[in-house]
């Protein structure tokens, strides 16, 4: 059965979608969100593991667009955890009365451009439809979350889950013997909480990450009244750095100091909270070879420092990435887990795993029995969410198809070919601390949903000579970034996805969010030259 038509459809309630919702409102428009989900929340909803939290300062990631919520808001820790942003988002939602434009429990598997009408039609799970002259795409950019390809992988009778659908009603880990594939980002976040209750914990890395300390704690009642005092200098700043937290490249070169010196400013960042070991570091460490290598020992020396059987500790360092060329995780003793008599690394390049039992996990050397298994093997990153949408353009032109290689974009907001189709964080936009991008982008799509409508356009669509110069200046702002020399779901990497388990791709715009800014904000100046009205 077909809803209504609407003026314009957004697919996600996440920080995205209800940002750019309440933005149309504004416009006066019709707007229908259709989110997966029983309610808003997008990445905050979904990722309920034990451990979730922010790794960007709390009072530098919410919405800066209502003086009246950022006064009336208090984080509770520097680094907020999953239940306290969800509460936040649910908070938001209440006060702009935002779910009464919004359809939970709605899946969308299907978007197709109707040519004649201007119109995009969606199709949801459910067989239900509804249409819009606009869509727009609020996905996340890490929202599809990808299963290990490992025999008998249902095989296993216990409890068993992603870390993206951890169970609402929360898991009783006392006591159990727990299995966890992966050791990235989330995964660090869940062994370092999970290693606390369970009764034995085995971790199967194939992978090893850098990390660094997250040095999280509450918020004074002082630090409190400081932040809400502060609010348009933590903005601006923000507003300043290339990626958009409050922490900036060291101007020096990790060369050009003495290696004194040069510890002795990676002993401060180490101590400090947030980032700024990762990118608050000497200007040279993530762009040249022998910065990195500098850098890279002295982490190496960290971990050894902290985990007291050598041969663990061994496994742990990173042998295929140098330190900060994949996204960096923080952390709060995860290096010290490996220390309690109750936790086993397996690495699984010495006994790979040949399959998953009934029982648990069977490797080259033997089985492992389980009471739970964790999956904890990360997303099908930028790409991978619209990649599970059948979205077909003008004469039936598949974007799944058009972006097996790399995907062609104007600035990461118009996909090339696919008329009236608006995405937020799309591939190719500037990448950071994630609500500072997404709100600039949902303001810069908001400037053009108005002009669209004060020129009386139905119809837009980006240049061909504007996606071919903007691919260009993408690729070009990548060269010479060590990290897109490494595999990983930034460079759109990922061995449990088929066809994507060896192909580099540049999926995010590395040029700087205040370059990315000025070229945003000139396109819109100048009237939109790069785009095609009717």
């Amino acid at each position: 059965m077909a809803q209504p038509g609407y003026e314009a459809i957004i697919i996600g309630a996440g920080i995205a979608g209800m940002y750019q919702l309440y933005r149309l409102r504004e416009l006066g428009m019709r707007v229908r969100v259709f989110e997966a989900g029983s309610d808003v929340g997008g990445t905050w909803y979904w990722n309920r593991y034990p451990g979730a939290r922010f790794d960007s300062e709390s009072w530098s990631y919410g919405y800066s667009f209502s003086q009246e919520l950022l006064q009336e808001w208090e984080w509770p820790e520097h680094f907020a955890a999953q239940p306290d942003t969800l509460r936040y988002l649910n908070h938001v939602a209440d006060k702009f009365d935002l779910r009464r434009d919004m359809q939970f429990h709605s899946r969308v598997t299907a978007a197709t451009w109707d040519e004649a009408a201007t119109r995009w039609t969606i199709t949801l799970e459910s067989g239900e439809q509804a249409s819009a002259p606009l869509l727009i795409t609020a996905l996340g950019p890490l929202s599809a979350y990808t299963l290990p390809n490992i025999p008998g992988r249902d095989d296993f009778a216990g409890p068993a889950f992603h870390t993206a659908r951890w169970p609402r009603e929360g898991v009783d880990l006392r006591g159990k013997r727990v299995g966890i594939i992966g050791t990235g980002a989330t995964a660090i976040q869940t062994i370092q909480t999970i290693a606390k209750e369970v009764g034995h914990l085995t971790v199967f890395q194939r992978t090893p990450n850098w990390a660094a300390p997250l040095h999280n704690r509450p918020i004074t009642p002082e630090e409190q009244a400081q932040i809400k005092a502060s609010y348009a200098e933590i903005f601006e700043r923000c507003r300043q750095t290339d990626t958009c937290f409050i922490h900036q490249a060291d101007p020096r070169r990790a060369l050009d100091v003495s290696p004194e010196e040069r510890e002795a400013f990676w002993e401060k960042l180490y101590a400090e909270p947030g980032f700024g070991i990762w990118v608050g570091n000497f200007r040279d460490v993530l762009v040249d070879p022998a910065a990195n290598a500098l850098m890279t020992e002295w982490a190496k020396k960290k971990i050894r420092e902290r985990v007291k059987d050598p041969v663990t500790a061994e496994k742990l360092i990173p042998k295929n990435h140098g330190f900060g060329t994949r996204r960096l995780p923080l952390e709060s003793g995860y290096y010290e887990v490996y220390n309690q008599p109750n936790v086993e690394l397996v690495d699984i390049n010495e006994t790979p795993i040949e399959r998953i039992t009934p029982r648990g996990i069977r490797t080259s050397e033997r089985e492992h029995e389980f009471d739970i298994l964790i999956y904890a093997t990360g997303f099908d990153g930028v790409t991978g969410p619209y990649d599970r949408i059948a979205i077909t353009g003008p004469g039936g032109r598949s974007l799944r198809e058009d972006w097996r290689g790399t995907p062609r974009t104007f600035l990461g907001v118009l996909a090339e070919g696919f008329p009236n189709m608006l995405m937020v964080l799309g591939p190719h936009t500037a990448r950071g601390n994630i609500p500072r991008n997404i709100e600039e982008i949902v303001d810069w799509l908001t400037g053009l949903v108005r002009y669209m409508r004060e020129h009386g356009h139905r119809r837009v669509e980006a240049r061909e000579a504007a996606v071919e110069d903007w691919a260009q200046h993408v690729e070009k702002a990548a060269a010479g970034l060590l990290f897109t020399q490494v595999a990983s779901w930034q460079t759109g990497v990922n061995r449990n996805v088929e066809g994507r388990e060896e192909v580099r791709r540049t999926l995010g715009y590395y040029g700087g969010a205040v370059k990315y800014r000025r070229i945003s904000a000139r396109v819109a100046a100048e009237g939109y030259r790069e785009l095609r009205f009717a």
